[in-house]
């Protein structure tokens, strides 16, 4: 009965046309990105009612949670991109093996975190640029934010597992009832029990822990093809190698991600509580409108890596030229509506303070514009990573935040003061969007040249067997 179901879903990775596999698997995970988004929005919108100093913390905070998901998005992805190529060869209990150590993995480098920065809490803090108005709402945020990090990160994790063999949806039920509880429970905690920040950070903290807890039972349940179990947890260093290797662009990605949200909040914060507290917002809104592109690209992922797996180069082509084509399309249109509605779309945050509402449209405004470019660059650097090329994928992966965002916001606002930070992001899409469309280019040439030898050698096999 097991062998017959996993044939049945290899038969559907590999047989059902491209384009449709490609939005059935996306569906869910655009779900699961933006019902994500959507409670952090809803976590900014709640605690800036308690004033801009407020509002500066959650952005200070977020660079705690890039880390977080630097964790379990490195693991998740490295771990599940490896087991979906598994799987598509067939090796089951390899697969297993790799989800199972990275699950273990997830595990220790998030208690490490937990421990470390509670300890650290007020230098971590001032070190991810809180100023000394922001620092008390910092600290009751991140407070309980890192105790419920074990669990976040190893959400996150499953999240990508489910992800990675294609059965998305369960992984969007966890991450969307978790979503729809901290939204219910951010009101009641900072307004009905009077706890301020530290209640948007205990109302994240229990939706984690439901996630959490559905996911996992999902896989007990044996919903999942990968069997998560100690007696599969290896300690072989080349297991955990391949997954480093793999998930080696998420990290230089969300990594990198941290550190510029860090490098953001120092530049900004000499230009007073007002530009942290608008960049937080302005990310927030653009954040949710990219996360409509990451659901589609993550949809994308598990078609492309586990047709490269078995060989499928044609499927694997295709998909990526889809991919990037729609979320193309889909950028443009969202961005557009956006910008249109700047204004009104920070003020729902932060309608009294002008300063805010100031910088914040123009600093949205010019990522909406560099937004129409994310699709080509984040297609082309989840192919490479789905397809086992580290390498390429992982300087791709680093040239947004670090080789250009960070000297940019480093360096610009020396000549051109708050405006260079306002832009920094934007100017970094650009030059990024010219790096990805060559490798793009190149990538889609060498799966076609993979498919011309892969019919040769399937010709060859055809005659050996008629001269037999």
């Amino acid at each position: 009965m097991e062998d017959s179901i996993r044939e049945e879903h290899f038969n559907m990775m590999t047989r059902t046309p491209v384009r449709r596999l490609v939005i059935k698997l996306a569906i869910p995970t655009i779900i699961s990105m933006l019902v994500s988004s959507i409670y952090n929005m809803a976590d900014t919108f709640f605690v800036s009612q308690i004033g801009t100093s407020a509002a500066g913390a959650v952005g200070i905070v977020f660079s705690i949670m890039a880390v977080i998901q630097a964790i379990g998005f490195t693991i998740g992805m490295g771990a599940g991109n490896v087991a979906s190529r598994r799987l598509g060869a067939k090796e089951d209990e390899e697969a297993s093996r790799y989800a199972s150590t990275g699950f273990f993995l997830g595990l220790v480098l998030s208690l490490l975190l937990a421990v470390f920065g509670t300890i650290f809490l007020d230098d971590f803090m001032r070190l991810l640029g809180a100023t000394e108005t922001i620092l008390p709402y910092a600290r009751d945020y991140a407070a309980y934010i890192l105790l419920a990090s074990p669990v976040m990160c190893l959400s996150f994790i499953m999240n990508n597992y489910f992800r990675a063999e294609g059965k998305a949806f369960f992984g969007m039920i966890g991450i969307t009832i978790g979503g729809v509880l901290n939204i219910i429970l951010d009101p009641i905690f900072i307004f009905v029990f009077g706890l301020g920040t530290a209640g948007a950070a205990i109302a994240t903290a229990l939706s984690q822990f439901i996630s959490f807890l559905i996911l996992l039972a999902f896989f007990l349940s044996g919903k999942s093809n990968l069997k998560l179990s100690i007696k599969y947890i290896s300690f072989k260093p080349v297991y955990y190698r391949n997954i480093i290797v793999t998930g080696l662009p998420t990290l230089m990605r969300q990594g990198l991600a941290s550190l510029s949200s860090i490098a953001l909040n120092v530049m900004a914060s000499g230009y007073g509580d007002a530009a942290i507290a608008a960049m937080s917002i302005a990310n927030r809104i653009t954040f949710f409108l990219f996360s409509i592109m990451l659901g589609l690209g993550q949809g994308f992922q598990p078609v492309a890596s586990f047709n490269y797996g078995a060989k499928r180069y044609d499927r694997v082509r295709e998909a990526t030229k889809f991919t990037s084509s729609i979320s193309t399309l889909l950028m443009i249109i969202v961005a557009a509506i956006c910008f249109v509605f700047a204004r009104p779309l920070i003020m729902v945050f932060r309608k009294d303070d002008l300063d805010v509402i100031n910088i914040g449209i123009l600093t949205l405004r010019a990522q909406c514009i560099a937004l129409t470019l994310t699709g080509i660059t984040t297609v082309t650097n989840m192919a490479l990573q789905s397809t086992g090329q580290a390498g390429r994928a992982t300087l791709l992966a680093m040239c947004r935040q670090g080789f250009f965002f960070i000297p940019i916001v480093l360096i610009l606002p020396n000549f051109i003061g708050l405006l260079g930070v306002q832009i920094a992001q934007s100017l970094a899409d650009v030059l990024t969007f010219a790096v990805s469309l060559y490798f793009f280019i190149t990538y889609l040439r060498e799966l076609k040249g993979k498919m011309n030898a892969q019919v040769a050698e399937d010709l060859s096999q055809s005659v050996n067997k008629i001269l037999k």
